[in-house]
């Protein structure tokens, strides 16, 4: 795979509560300089970086519902409405963990068909990624969200938020949410710095990776000397 191939699999993402509107403008300079495939970032700057963006290849992706997932369906729905209308093109939106952990498939059935209609309503329809966080799960419920997300027809699985103690993607995990929800994309993110680690990711199945050392990870590429 080549520096422009790599990068075009990359979410570049700044989540932090801190970062100011200079970071964010910052962040998209770079997505559009390395060819990232997208930026990903809190509701509070999504117009802005979708005012940054316009014109480029680089899509605007939102976050719903991070770190815990534990919004009403009514509020999540809502959320990504407003960052759709505020310029993403796409959402990552936090699943509801306690759902997942108790097997409650009508819960979680209707909430990710809820926002799914949400984003797939607009024209051009809005991605859809559903995180799972991946680490926190036992194989059985990682096996339950990605059925539930596959049957409801959401784009993309997505392993972590990259908040979560329990840690972020692996490859094992990778692999099994790629069987598991066979008619969706899979998004390994969290804990994922270096090109070693993307490379194996997709390798196991993986179409997108968010992370927020995309730069490193290019220019790490570049020199030929992978960690």
């Amino acid at each position: 795979m080549d520096e422009k191939q790599l990068a075009g699999c990359i979410d570049h993402t700044l989540l932090s509560a801190t970062a100011t509107g200079d970071d964010i403008s910052k962040l998209c300079e770079e997505a559009k300089s390395y060819g990232f495939a997208a930026v990903s970032i809190n509701p509070r700057w999504v117009s802005l970086a979708a005012e940054l963006l316009h014109g480029s290849k680089v899509a605007v992706g939102g976050v719903v519902s991070l770190p815990f997932g534990a919004d009403s369906t009514k509020i999540k729905a809502a959320q990504a409405k407003e960052v759709i209308f505020a310029g993403a093109d796409e959402v990552d939106m936090v699943a509801d963990l306690a759902a997942i952990i108790e097997g409650d498939s009508k819960y979680l059935s209707e909430q990710l068909k809820a926002v799914r209609k949400v984003c797939h309503s607009m024209k051009p329809k809005v991605l859809l990624k559903v995180i799972i966080e991946s680490a926190a799960l036992t194989k059985e419920q990682k096996i339950f969200a990605c059925q539930i997300a596959d049957k409801c027809g959401v784009d993309f699985v997505k392993t972590s938020t990259g908040f979560n103690p329990a840690g972020g993607a692996t490859v094992e995990d990778v692999k099994l949410m790629k069987e598991a929800a066979p008619n969706c994309k899979i998004k390994a993110a969290g804990g994922i710095r270096t090109a070693r680690q993307v490379l194996e990711m997709l390798e196991a199945g993986a179409e997108r990776i968010g992370t927020s050392t995309g730069v490193q990870i290019i220019n790490e590429l570049r020199s030929g000397q992978l960690a």
